[in-house]
């Protein structure tokens, strides 16, 4: 496990997308904030978090790693997902399709969106799909502040170690929650930045009392915290009440 973190934390064999934060309008001022930016950071500041920069799709060998099952609980991530054979699933930031065609079979009345905004990583698990005959799956060409998921359609949206790297989060979770059925529910798997044995990036990791902190702003509550996971927080959320 040492020796693939010691690579993630160099970025060795990966392509990071720098992010290039374009004039801001008067409403993103008053949202986010600048500062010099950290080594791997953008210098946005959301709510005191500055983001990180984007893990490109050249990073897709590192996501299908043949010992990402064993180091990351995968098994016990899609045992404890909170869905039925009909549910609706949103996989966003779905990079090379890991969770999606996992989460696939769980679903088979249902389907399965893949939101990207990396058109390589969309035309990957399109044509994966088609080897795996898959039908519940369908990609969605996302954007930086939304993933264009039709409103009130998803029952679980799921973004594995994906949220820290959203340059709008804001805007990107009120679109989420428009998207979101009636009793729909946010999973957000984030390496635990609460432990500093875990060694991946620090701008990679983030505690729950942040997460939380995002999601409370914009009109979710934490329902669940699993605890089950190795190395990542497994935290389901759901509209306030």
């Amino acid at each position: 496990m040492k020796k693939y973190v010691f690579a993630f934390i160099l970025g060795i064999g990966l392509n990071f997308q720098h992010v290039v934060l374009a004039q801001s309008s008067k409403n993103d001022t008053q949202v986010y904030q600048s500062k010099e930016p950290s080594w791997d950071g953008t210098g946005k500041v959301y709510l005191g978090r500055e983001i990180s920069q984007v893990m490109g799709f050249a990073g897709k060998d590192w996501l299908e790693r043949a010992s990402r099952e064993r180091e990351e609980g995968i098994a016990a991530a899609l045992e404890n997902l909170p869905i039925n054979s009909s549910s609706t699933v949103a996989d966003i930031g779905a990079g090379s399709g890991y969770y999606t065609f996992r989460i696939a079979p769980h679903v088979p009345q249902g389907k399965v969106y893949a939101v990207e905004i990396q058109k390589d990583a969309i035309d990957y698990i399109n044509a994966k799909s088609k080897e795996l005959d898959l039908k519940n799956v369908e990609t969605v060409q996302g954007s930086e502040k939304s993933p264009n998921l039709p409103k009130g359609a998803i029952d679980l949206v799921i973004m594995v170690d994906v949220y820290h790297e959203l340059s709008y989060p804001q805007e990107m979770l009120q679109s989420i929650y428009e998207s979101l059925s009636p009793n729909g529910k946010v999973l957000l798997l984030e390496y635990r930045g609460e432990d500093p044995t875990i060694n991946i990036k620090p701008l990679h990791k983030m505690t729950e009392k942040q997460v939380t902190k995002e999601m409370n702003a914009n009109g979710f509550e934490l329902e669940k915290n699993g605890k089950f996971l190795p190395i990542q927080h497994y935290l389901i959320y759901q509209k306030k009440k």
